[in-house]
């Protein structure tokens, strides 16, 4: 929403900026905003007090939100055998090897995750090149590399979502839709900043999560109490 909208001014007018909101009131004032003609995408911004110079402080992870974020992902499987029958049993749109890594290498992205077989990197690194620009590329700190192949498309597909920090200390990262119940919104909001809390960097010294706001893809930004 472009800030000197009238739906936007009407909008802020019903935010406190001086105020921090508990997460169950900010769901409810987010929902009570003048609505925008799309199922708008709910996101939460965190500003880290974490030093971006230090390796070690940069966040990266996954996380899987209790009510899910509106839309199954597609997902990709980079193993072979019986661990690829499982991943499409689970949901995958394409499982294998060698033959999967020259598909993607002549083109083919129409997915939006790939999870891997830790003793399948040793191939699917050919395609850094190709995924890493996409944010793509399987890493064992965002959890697309695992063990348990199967499972991983599984929770992926449902809504487990990566997250990074920017260069400037910043973490954004979707919530749900603002068609979800406030029930939902809140149970997805609480659980994600508790999994943040509980990957505070060890060198991380002073106040970890310095701010937060909650917003959704057309409505200003109301602060949390975190």
């Amino acid at each position: 929403m472009a800030i000197n909208s009238k739906r936007f001014r009407e909008a802020q007018k019903k935010v406190d900026g001086s105020k921090r909101y508990a997460v169950a009131e900010a769901v409810a004032v987010l929902k009570a905003l003048p609505p925008a003609k799309f199922d708008e995408t709910v996101e939460i911004s965190m500003r880290l007090g974490v030093d971006v110079k230090q390796p070690d402080q940069m966040l990266r992870g996954s996380a899987s939100l209790p009510k899910g974020l509106g839309r199954e992902k597609r997902v990709i499987a980079f193993c072979v055998g019986a661990a690829a029958e499982a991943a499409k049993e689970a949901g995958a749109v394409e499982a294998g090897g060698e033959e999967l890594v020259k598909k993607v290498q002549d083109g083919w992205t129409e997915f939006d995750i790939a999870v891997a077989a830790p003793d399948m990197m040793r191939i699917v690194g050919r395609l850094g090149r190709v995924l890493g620009p996409q944010g793509k590329m399987p890493s064992p700190k965002s959890g697309t590399v695992a063990e348990n192949v199967p499972q991983a498309v599984k929770e992926f597909r449902a809504g487990r979502m990566e997250y990074r920090t920017d260069a400037t200390g910043n973490l954004h990262a979707p919530v749900g839709k603002l068609s979800f119940s406030e029930e939902d919104l809140r149970q997805n909001v609480e659980s994600f900043i508790a999994h943040i809390q509980a990957a505070k960097p060890a060198g991380v010294k002073g106040v970890f999560i310095v701010g937060a706001y909650l917003s959704s893809t057309m409505s200003p930004a109301i602060r949390l109490a975190v």
